[in-house]
Order: C-alpha cells, then sequence, then structure tokens
C-alpha cells in the first residue's frame, strides 16, 4: 500500500504503542486520526501531531460505547473523506486473581479489548469497502497465546482479539481488506503499574509500530496474518 495521503485511523492513539503509531504513520505521509477517552490528551497530542506537520484529526471516544466508536469512525471519515487503514489499539488491563477480581474489572477489559475491536471494525468496513480494500490491525499481546496468574480477564479478551481477528481475516480477505494481529511481547510503557520502568531489554512502542508499518508496506498479493514481537534478550532466569 502507497502509505501517501491514505487515511488511517488509531485507537488509544494520545500515548504508548498508539501514539508511536500514529507518528509513524503521519511520517510517511498517512493522514491520521486518533481517539483517546480524556479530551485533553486528544487536544494535546493532534497539535502534537500537526505541528510536527502532519495531517491529524482526533475525538473523544470510549470503544466501550458502541455509538461513540461509530461516530469516531464516521467522523473521521467526514473529515478526511475516506478510511483506509484502521489500528485497534486501545486496551486497558487489570491483573488479579480471578477469586479476587471484579465483575467490574472483568467487564472493563473484556469491553474495552474485545468490544471495542468489533465496534471500531463495523463501523470502518463499509469504508473499506467502498475504497475496494483495506487494512485492519488489532494490536494484542503475546498473552493471546500465553495464560499467567492474574490474567484471567486480559487473557480472555485478548485469546478471544486472535480468534476475532483470524475469522474477520477469511470474512473479509475477498473484498480486499486484509486483517493481522500483532502481539508484542514486553514493551516499556506505562501500560502496566503505571511508571515506566526504562528497562533496556524490553520492547519500545516504536518497535510494535514499525510492525505496523511493515504490513502495511507488504504487497497486494501477501497476507502475513499474525506477528509476534518478543524482546531479543530478556533477563536470564
Amino acid at each position: 500500500m502507497d502509505l501517501d495521503g491514505i487515511v488511517s485511523l488509531v485507537t488509544g492513539g494520545t500515548k504508548g504503542i498508539g501514539l508511536a503509531v500514529a507518528e509513524q504513520l503521519g511520517s510517511a505521509g498517512s493522514k491520521v486520526a486518533i481517539c483517546a477517552r480524556s479530551d485533553s490528551d486528544v487536544d494535546r497530542e493532534v497539535a502534537g501531531l500537526r505541528g510536527r506537520g502532519f495531517e491529524a484529526w482526533g475525538m473523544v471516544c470510549d470503544v466501550r460505547d458502541h455509538a461513540a466508536c461509530t461516530a469516531f469512525v464516521e467522523g473521521a471519515a467526514a473529515h478526511f473523506g475516506r478510511v483506509d487503514v484502521l489500528v485497534n489499539n486501545a486496551g486497558v488491563g487489570a491483573f488479579a486473581p480471578i477469586q479476587d477480581m471484579s465483575a467490574d474489572d472483568w467487564h472493563w477489559q473484556i469491553e474495552t479489548n474485545l468490544n471495542g475491536v468489533f465496534y471500531c471494525s463495523k463501523a470502518a468496513i463499509p469504508h473499506l469497502m467502498k475504497n475496494g480494500g483495506g487494512w485492519i490491525i488489532n494490536i494484542a499481546s503475546l498473552a493471546s497465546r500465553n495464560a499467567f496468574s492474574g490474567g484471567a480477564a486480559y487473557n480472555a479478551s485478548k485469546f478471544g482479539l486472535l480468534g476475532m481477528t483470524e475469522a474477520m481475516m477469511l470474512d473479509l480477505r475477498h473484498d480486499g481488506i486484509r486483517c493481522s494481529i500483532v502481539m508484542p511481547g514486553s514493551v516499556d510503557t506505562e501500560f502496566r503499574g503505571g511508571d515506566v520502568q526504562g528497562d533496556s531489554w524490553k520492547l519500545g512502542a516504536d518497535d510494535v509500530a514499525r510492525a505496523v508499518m511493515d504490513l502495511l508496506r507488504y504487497p497486494g498479493r501477501a497476507h502475513p496474518s499474525r506477528i509476534e514481537l518478543r524482546p531479543s534478550r530478556p533477563p536470564q532466569r
């Protein structure tokens, strides 16, 4: 795909992996629409992207809300005139043994990590079909394949996202829409615990964004459907 002038939507696009994806898309010439739950975060990062010379637009969207997801996609399509790429990046995690996990934490993770991808994809697919094709890229985790203690809800959401992505690929491939999932291991972001640990062995958000960009540049005859991304040299145990 020629990225110059395309329109890319990134959920959870104001920090971490989502912001790195938005920045690399903008650097490649894509017009970028981002969303997040905080209006101040959206305003700040849209201004930052525009300050770098990128065409950017954003709005507040809690991806747990079907109507909000539809409004985000339709708003981006109205602003830019089309939709070519959707990167479903928004994700949350709350970690505790299942016997200690609250129902609220369960619903928060399932509704964000799984329902949000369905809602945004459902809204974007008609636009992609209208254009003759495009990409849907879902950002997941190695937790999509590897369960861990304290991760019942998170694992359930990410295992489900892997299954959803592979079914979407089969549903949409003959409409010219390629669906892929990127599953990174440990990434040095604020996702877990609220602190940037600064561990040099971890993946960076830019590493994950690079995987997204590599997918978008594959020729149309190729469909890399799954990328597993690991730190090269994690600590030895």
